[in-house]
Parts: structure tokens; sequence; C-alpha cells
């Protein structure tokens, strides 16, 4: 695939560095599931309302108006897809749930056991295009990884998304800092070098949405011809 007038390969990067960031995630992320259950601190995050407040914002980027596909990446033990249900119950929605995490996607199975139209694979890129794809809090447990290593786990999931989603992608990071955190722990950025990096290497126009009351925002990303 070309982008931005370099061919670009259509995965998440990869490479032996970025394989040890790809294992981390998936333990960290197993563990907190272990520890806590399916639970918003399951997922590490702090409560359900907070939770289902970014799945709003990052849900702004689809239409429900007509039958749509979304690949939820980082889908944990499938809380979007319940959010789905419960907010937009007439909506046909063709869902796709990926983790890196076998067991939580083996939590969110049974939690969604009997619904055909809501369905969850092992993996770390979407694996199939759909029109709408989104990431929750996927880019910010950085683990102690350099920032420059970070940075390119980051592009290579953006990439990803971009590559199989034929409307659009959205995706939040965190922008203020932890005071009891080390700055290798939790990754934060500005809106502006994601806003330039969707806009120059993947073509792309972007919303950034940063008015609802967390430490982040929220970047929704449309093909140019959208826009």
């Amino acid at each position: 695939m070309t982008v931005g007038g370099r061919r670009r390969d259509s995965g998440a990067a990869c490479g032996p560095e970025l394989e040890g960031v790809f294992r981390s995630v998936e333990d960290y992320y197993t563990d907190k599931l272990t520890e806590h259950g399916a639970t918003p601190l399951g997922v590490d995050w702090s409560c359900q309302a907070t939770q289902w407040l970014r799945f709003v914002q990052l849900l702004r980027i689809c239409r429900f108006d007509t039958a749509v596909s979304l690949n939820d990446l980082g889908c944990g033990y499938g809380e979007l897809a319940t959010f789905l249900h419960q907010r937009y119950p007439r909506a046909s929605v063709d869902y796709l749930g990926i983790d890196l995490s076998p067991a939580m996607v083996q939590r969110a199975r049974r939690r969604h056991r009997g619904d055909p139209a809501t369905r969850f694979a092992v993996g770390r890129t979407c694996q199939r295009q759909a029109d709408y794809s989104v990431a929750s809090g996927i880019m910010n447990v950085q683990l102690g990884f350099s920032l420059s290593l970070w940075e390119d786990f980051v592009r290579g999931i953006l990439l990803d998304m971009h590559c199989h989603s034929r409307q659009g992608f959205a995706v939040n990071f965190c922008v203020s800092r932890r005071p009891d955190l080390r700055d290798d722990e939790l990754y934060c950025s500005a809106p502006d070098p994601w806003v330039r990096y969707c806009e120059a290497e993947l073509g792309c126009s972007v919303e950034v949405v940063a008015d609802y009351g967390l430490g982040e925002y929220t970047l929704m990303v449309r093909p140019e011809h959208l826009s």
C-alpha cells in the first residue's frame, strides 16, 4: 500500500524489539485480568463511568443509521460490545474484537456467547477490512520502554488501523502525566505530533476531541476524500 507517497506495509510494525513490546503488553493485561477479573480495573481503567465515557468519544467516528462493521483493537474482555448493545440497541453492527491476550479473548467470548454478530480473535492487528476501527488505551502503558521504541509501536498501530478502516478510525491518548508514575510507565503526548503523522503520513483528516473532562484526548481520523 502507498501512503504519503511512500510504500508502506499494511500491518503493525515488527522486529525483535517490537516483539518484546507486544509480549510485555500482553503479559501486563493478562496479569490485570487475573488480578481484577472482567472489570474496568482488569483493563487498567479506574471505573465503568470513565471507561464508557471514552467509548462515547471513540464511537463519534461511526454512523449507525446503516449497517456497519467495526474493529475494536485491544478489546479486552469485550466491554465496548456490551456498551454498543446498550447504547445502540437497534444498530446493525458486525463487531470484531481483537486482543493480544488469549485470556482476554476467552473471557470476551464467554460474555458474548450466542451473539453471532459479535466475534473475538487473538491478534495484534485489525485482521480484516471494516468500515471503522477503534482502540481505547492501548497506546498508554509504556511499561518502561524507550520513548522512540514506544512511538514506533504507536505508529505501527495507527498505520494498521488506517489500512483496515474504510470510513475512519478513532484512538485516545493520555495528555496528563500522573505524579505516582515514572515518565516511561505512562505514555503521554500532546495531540500535534499524532495529528501531523495521520495527516502527512497517512493522508487523512483529523479531528481532535478533548473536551470530555479526562486527562486525555481522542483522535478521529478519516480518509481525506471523506472529510
